[in-house]
């Protein structure tokens, strides 16, 4: 007993020293960057062209709802004013309705283009009486911000990347390397007469893109717990979107005498089953890189956690489980949505219909979806329809582009870490994932948890300083990928 409990001893010194050595062997992540070169910015200006820009109440088209098409419109003539270099040197070409796709072309053009991207959509503003200042004003204010639907999602991008072309052609700045802008217009809808065209198109004419830099991460302000430093939270990937609805169909009748089961009881089991029984969670992906990217900057007891995965991701994804926030980035989930039964409240109802929304895991596809919920419900009497977009392949971090990207951030903000993240909403990024390896989903603005809940919701504003900021990102970034 004594030369087993001996063992057990030198086991366990074993394994903690080994988790020690590789807690002590888990290095920052974080690239040493020189200071960004010199670009000015009249921010005043370029505030005052932002808050022309959301006055044009550019809502995309959704069921039932037509674009405005003189929104559309009037936007583009203000960006065809106020961008006068772009629109003379850059080529340019409608695609779908209202999107735009623009091509400076490069010294070299055997090089494969980047691209940047951003939407001229926003969603609608809900109770505009309550804003502090009308949702479609575009009110410069003098508390320095800029108020308006779309300042953060996401006309503040767009105008942030002209503003960087624009500054750049007048230095004479000749890129070595294509780049192309995609600004979308139905983003908000699912961006198919949009960006999923423009790939579509590039597609056709046989490009490959170096590298595709669309909105996602804000630089967080709080947001990642246990680390006081600023975290440029860039998505390397992005969860899917599926629509999945259940059907129970009955003979219907009075409901003074109803059967044992109802079409109403069935689906009711189904979808409480469904909740009961969720996908198994999964650290990986840009999940898991995220805590590769800041746990080395954490005190030594997460650093141990992280540096440990092997061993403690179980512990990790129980606690991730805990908040809707965290729990959307280790699992495919499921929402119920929308509950359809009888008409009236004293007939049967011939067919009960539960929609949930789904969002796929990437590496879960929908027909391991459909396999889930087939084996969860397990009732023959519930028909079953899934559809949807895939989540998007991960991209990878060993590229070219990764590495300027990085290198910009932390040129242009020396307090920020990087750090890559799974995006969980859509953006019009995923459609590119064909034409390259090397999808980048980063915001550069600095935002804390009020400002994400500014984001489709009242009082979206962005500060005067932090367009300024993003201003000269862009300008870096184009000049370390285009050289």
């Amino acid at each position: 007993m004594k030369r087993v409990l001996l063992a057990l001893l030198a086991l366990l010194l074993l394994l903690v020293g080994g988790l020690v050595v590789r807690t002590l062997r888990f290095g920052s992540r974080q690239v040493a960057a020189e200071p960004a070169e010199p670009f000015s910015v009249d921010a005043t200006g370029a505030a005052g062209r932002l808050a022309e820009a959301l006055r044009h109440r550019t809502v995309a088209a959704s069921d039932g709802t037509g674009a405005e098409d003189a929104a559309f419109q009037a936007l583009h003539a203000q960006l065809v004013a106020q961008f006068p270099l772009v629109h003379a040197q850059l080529g340019h070409e409608t695609v779908g309705a209202h999107s735009h796709l623009y091509t400076w072309k490069g010294t070299e053009p055997g090089l494969q283009p980047v691209l940047l991207m951003g939407h001229l959509d926003v969603v609608p503003a809900e109770a505009e009486a309550t804003w502090s200042h009308p949702p479609f004003g575009g009110a410069v204010v003098a508390d320095g911000y800029v108020y308006g639907r779309g300042a953060l999602d996401d006309k503040g991008s767009v105008l942030a990347i002209l503003e960087a072309v624009e500054g750049l052609l007048a230095q004479g700045h000749r890129p070595r390397r294509t780049v192309l802008l995609a600004f979308g217009a139905d983003e908000e809808v699912g961006g198919r007469d949009g960006a999923a065209l423009v790939a579509k198109l590039l597609r056709e004419r046989g490009v490959r893109l170096e590298s595709v830099l669309d909105e996602g991460g804000p630089i967080g302000v709080g947001l990642v717990p246990g680390v006081d430093a600023p975290v440029a939270l860039v998505g390397v990937a992005e969860k899917g979107s599926a629509r999945v609805e259940l059907v129970v169909r009955s003979a219907g009748g009075h409901a003074s005498m109803p059967p044992p089961q109802t079409a109403a009881g069935i689906l009711a089991r189904a979808v409480v089953r469904l909740e009961e029984h969720p996908f198994e969670p999964g650290l990986r992906g840009g999940t898991l890189s995220l805590f590769e990217h800041v746990g080395p900057e954490m005190g030594f007891g997460k650093r141990l956690l992280f540096a440990n995965t092997w061993l403690f991701a179980p512990l990790i994804e129980r606690q991730m489980a805990q908040a809707p926030s965290t729990n959307a980035s280790i699992r495919t989930t499921f929402a119920a949505t929308m509950l359809e039964g009888s008409p009236k409240p004293n007939v049967l109802p011939s067919q009960a219909r539960a929609v949930l929304n789904v969002r796929p895991l990437p590496g879960d596809s929908l027909e391991d979806v459909r396999a889930h919920v087939r084996d969860v419900v397990d009732d023959a009497r519930v028909e079953l329809l899934a559809e949807g977009d895939e989540a998007s392949p991960v991209s990878r971090l060993d590229t070219e582009g990764w590495r300027q990207l990085q290198r910009s951030i932390r040129q242009v903000f020396p307090d920020v870490l990087v750090a890559p993240f799974l995006t969980v909403a859509a953006t019009d990024s995923r459609h590119f994932h064909p034409l390259s390896d090397s999808v980048y989903r980063f915001m550069p603005v600095r935002m804390t948890r009020e400002d994400l809940a500014r984001m489709h919701g009242r009082d979206e504003r962005l500060s005067v300083a932090g367009h300024a900021a993003a201003i000269r990102f862009y300008a870096q970034y184009l000049r370390n990928t285009t050289r």
